[in-house]
């Protein structure tokens, strides 16, 4: 039987441009089979959560627009378990206003905040890095992170700074590390302490809303007025009016980098966090010449390393290509090289710009 302190908060307000066109604001990422399993990322994750924490206790955070995909996508939800935000505030934000609902409700509650998006490959190991993590936060007042061991000198990810004297398995962390350049990277993985942040987070719902209280006072004071309407009928009102009054912050610059009862197990699974063309094309099966291909029916000729995509079973010839990213989605077509995919955000941005917004 599952632990009923056990919750978590699903993270699925995100856009996902990079993953343009087929990821859109009207309809982004976390709502598409990217991977052409049979199940979207979202649906992938909740099935991943609910392994470990009971299915009524895994609330989905996201955005107001997308509250009729998330009841499409997750049938056996509750209105009760989708937190809508009337404004886009960036992460800090809406975890303390699901972090406030969820104490109210469950004062020893201990929770895993989890982005929609991402793959994990060992599903047992990652349940078993969490239910360590929420041992220990059950009893101790404690911020704890999963940081992925690095596999090269990535320079799109923040890193996570750790005390190498720590023989335990839960270590104290030293320091948050913005996105560094490709030398800085390699220092950082020769030196051994240093961890990729995956935006994977477990605390109770005490610690957390006290580190809001200790480090982000105006915005703890602007949420926390609202504790006697959480989960009644006058909630959605008050978050209406005031939610929009919230500072556009990350939880990591908000508490985590602020906080010195911060915590990282080294993950035992593998992990992507499908934020790019490029990283979806890494976790596919790829050919015999490296081309990765989802739903199309193809005929490849001098190609290679080719990441392709497009409707079930519509037809693609390619000749020619080498590493491009090649997306048929609607009334778009992308054809964009691999080495540039950072770009796609300023090609959507000039797509807008000429032709109108319907196509972002």
């Amino acid at each position: 039987m599952k632990n009923k302190n056990y919750y978590a908060i699903l993270m699925a307000g995100g856009v996902g441009s990079r993953f343009w066109p087929v990821s859109t604001q009207d309809f982004p990422k976390q709502f598409h089979d990217m991977l052409g399993t049979g199940d979207t990322l979202i649906q992938k994750t909740f099935n991943r959560l609910a392994n470990l924490i009971p299915e009524e206790n895994i609330f989905i955070l996201t955005n107001e627009r997308y509250n009729d995909l998330v009841f499409e996508q997750l049938p056996r939800v509750t209105k009760r378990q989708v937190v809508l935000e009337p404004a886009m505030r960036n992460t800090a934000p809406c975890i303390l206003y699901a972090a406030l609902k969820i104490q109210k409700e469950n004062e020893d509650a201990v929770m895993i905040v989890a982005p929609s998006d991402h793959w994990i490959e060992d599903e047992e190991a990652f349940s078993n890095n969490v239910e360590t993590a929420f041992d220990y936060c059950g009893t101790n007042d404690a911020l704890m992170t999963l940081g992925i061991t690095p596999t090269f000198p990535n320079t799109g990810y923040g890193y996570i700074e750790y005390d190498k004297s720590a023989a335990t398995q839960i270590k104290a962390v030293n320091q948050f590390r913005e996105k560094p350049d490709y030398e800085t990277a390699k220092s950082f993985i020769n030196q051994g302490n240093f961890l990729w942040n995956a935006g994977i987070f477990m605390w109770s719902a005490k610690a957390v809303i006290s580190a809001f209280k200790n480090n982000q006072p105006q915005l703890f004071e602007l949420l926390e007025c609202g504790c006697n309407v959480y989960n009644t009928e006058f909630e959605d009102d008050f978050i209406r009016d005031n939610y929009g009054k919230a500072e556009n912050i990350s939880i990591d610059y908000a508490i985590m980098e602020k906080s010195k009862n911060v915590y990282v197990i080294p993950a035992t699974f593998d992990w992507n966090d499908l934020g790019t063309w490029g990283s979806l094309y890494d976790k596919l099966d790829k050919d015999e010449n490296s081309n990765a291909v989802v739903n199309s029916k193809t005929l490849l000729e001098d190609a290679s390393g080719n990441m392709i995509r497009s409707k079930e079973g519509k037809i693609v010839v390619v000749d020619g290509l080498k590493d491009y990213i090649i997306v048929d989605k609607d009334e778009v077509l992308l054809i964009f090289p691999k080495a540039k995919e950072q770009d796609i955000k300023k090609v959507l941005q000039n797509v807008k710009a000429n032709f109108g917004e319907e196509y972002g």
